[in-house]
């Protein structure tokens, strides 16, 4: 690589729940590295993930959604979302094709003009509406602020993914590599074999009770043959009444989210993982800042 003709910077995700940030981020590099599902705050953390190809280097910083918090976990997420803003040198907003702005919109608005940096609206979930159903999206949000750019994706089949990593390009610094070009994420072997089995908890479960979990991994660690690694890990949920949902019937409901996760985390390793999974009770973790920070929700990640 030519290292004086490389662009290399941070580009911020930024958006409400569900508005598919983890499926593009996830698109874009090629390969999974943050969760996904339908489920609103299903990411928690600032995630990063690098791309890295001939023209440089884009660093991405995946952000909760963001919303009211209504709890200490909530303040964090909120936190997490805010220091995406301040360390990114272009910020990416991502929203769905609807020409409604609420009051959550109007938010992260007021942000993005208190940031002052480039910013690129994307429209993901293009491919759900007609293109002509495209213009008047583009107008509503072009008269609330000046973007940058505007570009219509679909984070779920890939459509002009290619032209928004041009675009992003486009607006980062001239600069070396941040990371080696081997470097996808930041995330240690164990953050991400909790949050496969998190996210498999949360397509698994029903609605009120994936808001109310978290999952930590005790032990992983490969036998001395190398062929296969074991793992303990614990689902942490807030009511004994969830305790007994989790478990399930015989163990049923247990068992079928750690084969699910089992097998995403054996294409994680490449090679075979012994999975047990565990479930405690701890009573209102998600205000509880001593619990906060052994689930990794720490002011000092951030």
């Amino acid at each position: 690589m030519d290292t004086e003709s490389l662009k290399t910077g941070y580009v911020g995700l930024i958006g409400r729940p569900n508005v598919g940030k983890s499926t593009l981020m996830n698109r874009i590099i090629g390969q999974k590295i943050a969760i996904t599902s339908n489920k609103p705050q299903t990411t928690r953390n600032k995630i990063l993930s690098v791309y890295t190809e001939d023209r440089g280097q884009i660093v991405f910083l995946d952000s909760p959604g963001i919303h009211q918090a209504k709890n200490k976990l909530g303040e964090y997420m909120m936190k997490a979302s805010a220091s995406v803003i301040a360390d990114c040198d272009v910020i990416m907003w991502l929203v769905e094709p609807a020409t409604f702005i609420g009051g959550g919109e109007k938010h992260i608005i007021e942000l993005l003009k208190q940031a002052a940096k480039p910013v690129i609206l994307v429209i993901n979930k293009s491919d759900t509406v007609k293109k002509d159903e495209l213009l008047p999206v583009i107008a509503k949000y072009s008269k609330e602020y000046d973007f940058d750019e505007i570009v219509p994706v679909s984070a779920l089949n890939g459509q002009n993914t290619e032209e928004l990593v041009t675009c992003l390009f486009k607006y980062l610094p001239y600069g070396p590599l941040y990371y080696d070009e081997e470097t996808v994420t930041d995330q240690s072997m164990r953050t991400i074999a909790a949050e496969i089995i998190r996210e498999k908890s949360l397509k698994c479960l029903s609605d009120e009770i994936p808001h109310g979990i978290a999952v930590y991994v005790d032990k992983m660690h490969t036998r001395k043959s190398g062929d296969i690694t074991d793992i303990e890990a614990t689902i942490v949920c807030e009511r004994e009444s969830h305790k007994g949902i989790i478990i399930g019937k015989g163990g049923a409901m247990l068992k079928k989210i750690g084969s699910a996760a089992r097998y995403e985390i054996e294409e994680m390793i490449e090679g075979q993982a012994n999975l047990k999974l565990f479930v405690k009770v701890r009573k209102e973790w998600r205000d509880d800042d001593s619990q906060l920070k052994n689930f990794g929700y720490s002011d000092k990640q951030l």
